[in-house]
């Protein structure tokens, strides 16, 4: 017992690297280089991921929940990555790079990641469950479809309000979801005996010791994700691999290794 007690007493959270406002900018420039030095995978996972984005927000079948799928779809983001951030990893280590290989990635701490997961589809099932009381407050009948939603909400008396409304709920759980997992997805993935709440508190301490530029990183990614919906999902093919790199690249530079 006194042995177990001492390493109890022994163990440290990993250690957490303050970075520059630039960093993100650097994050992203060698996402970037990541994508150009694999294409074949990254577009892969581009081409997968836009796909779905497209096919959440274009067949649910009720305009209220497509439009709590299409905003979701950031919540869920960082677990879809994760092929992505192992691309990274394997050109950091000089690997080849083999799309089959990456498919099967978090299989080295899958208990860790699975339970990951579990958590961003509760935190999914629970803003899915907001995001509809919302529109019922607003709009009688439901919300409007993803293609004339912002002409109706200039339309109608209370848009401007829904919006604003709708923004704040929405900028909550993305909060919640960013602090959490800036970096523990790609760190789960890297160290295959980390636990998942201990990534998570790392997360959230890499976001509290470099606030401001993990802010201007979360505004980047909304910027990007943004565009990638306003070119009919076209441009996530592109925008969601450079951010998954880029995340990579996050890890890397926040956290002191093992």
């Amino acid at each position: 017992m006194e042995h177990r007690a001492e390493e109890i007493e022994e163990y440290r959270f990993p250690r957490v690297r303050a970075v520059s406002m630039d960093a993100p900018w650097r994050w992203l420039r060698k996402g970037v280089e990541d994508l150009r030095a694999a294409p074949g995978a990254s577009l892969f996972y581009g081409a997968v991921l836009a796909a779905m984005g497209f096919i959440l927000g274009r067949f649910v079948g009720q305009a209220a929940y497509e439009l709590a799928f299409v905003t979701g779809f950031l919540l869920v983001g960082p677990f879809l990555a994760m092929g992505l951030y192992d691309v990274s990893r394997r050109r950091e280590r000089g690997e080849r790079v083999a799309l089959g290989e990456t498919l099967l990635a978090g299989r080295t701490n899958a208990p860790a990641i699975g339970f990951y997961a579990l958590i961003l589809a509760l935190l999914m099932a629970v803003w899915i469950r907001v995001s509809v009381v919302v529109v019922a407050l607003f709009f009688e009948g439901g919300v409007p479809t993803i293609d004339t939603l912002l002409r109706d909400i200039v339309a109608s008396e209370s848009g401007i309000v829904f919006l604003l409304v709708y923004l704040a709920a929405g900028s909550g759980f993305a909060l919640l979801v960013f602090a959490t997992s800036v970096i523990s997805l790609p760190m789960l993935l890297d160290r295959s005996g980390m636990d998942t709440l201990t990534a998570m508190i790392s997360s959230f301490n890499a976001l509290r010791l470099n606030l401001a530029p993990m802010l201007l990183w979360a505004a980047i990614i909304v910027v990007l994700v943004g565009l990638g919906f306003a070119t009919f999902y076209l441009g996530l093919i592109v925008a969601l691999p450079v951010i998954g790199h880029a995340t990579w690249h996050a890890y890397r530079e926040t956290i002191e290794p093992e």
